[in-house]
């Protein structure tokens, strides 16, 4: 399933540039890709959540029981390779706010 997410993710990318399209992705990983400017959480955060919950729900907890939980460490990244290919310039007030 991994694979066809990164299949998905390269293909959405690729899309977005051929269409000269800044985007705003969900993920920090988009970058690593090609992508231009992810803002949220990692994969692996929401990986852990889920695995938790499941553990409860295993353990014997109703799946309507457990509190709803939002992210805490929420990540800007800017590629700045890809903004000058589109011919964007990005604020330096948004570069100085990224975590990367």
């Amino acid at each position: 399933m991994y694979r066809e997410c990164e299949y998905d993710r390269s293909r959405i990318i690729a899309l977005a540039a051929s269409s000269r399209l800044p985007v705003l992705y969900p993920y920090p990983e988009f970058p690593d890709a090609g992508g231009l400017m992810p803002y949220g959480y990692g994969g692996a955060f929401l990986f852990r959540r889920v695995a938790a919950l499941v553990d409860k729900i295993l353990k014997g907890a109703k799946p309507a029981d457990p509190p709803v939980e939002q992210a805490t460490e929420i990540k800007l990244v800017v590629n700045v390779k890809v903004a000058k290919a589109l011919g964007l310039t990005i604020a330096p007030s948004l570069l100085a706010r990224a975590d990367e």
